[in-house]
């Protein structure tokens, strides 16, 4: 999808969750779970949803802060992405 003419592309926010990085603390999960779910075979952290809507921008960033690793971003990125 692409913007009309003369407007800039809309921005979405995006979770990320980097797995070589992530310990599987689960700081993230209890931060947002909506966003974020542990995997049962490796207990690392992954990302639910893609698009991550703006009521809980918030708690995504809560759970980057909460990470002891510094796994979890959110990101801004164009709604094409």
């Amino acid at each position: 999808m692409t913007a009309p003419a003369g407007r800039p592309p809309a921005t979405v926010q995006r979770a990320h969750v980097d797995r070589d990085v992530c310990v599987g603390a689960g700081q993230c999960v209890l931060a947002a779970p909506e966003v974020f779910d542990q995997s049962d075979e490796d207990g690392l952290s992954y990302v639910l949803v893609d698009r991550v809507p703006a009521e809980l921008a918030p708690a995504v960033r809560d759970a980057a802060v909460r990470c002891p690793a510094r796994a979890v971003r959110l990101e801004a990125g164009s709604a094409d992405r």
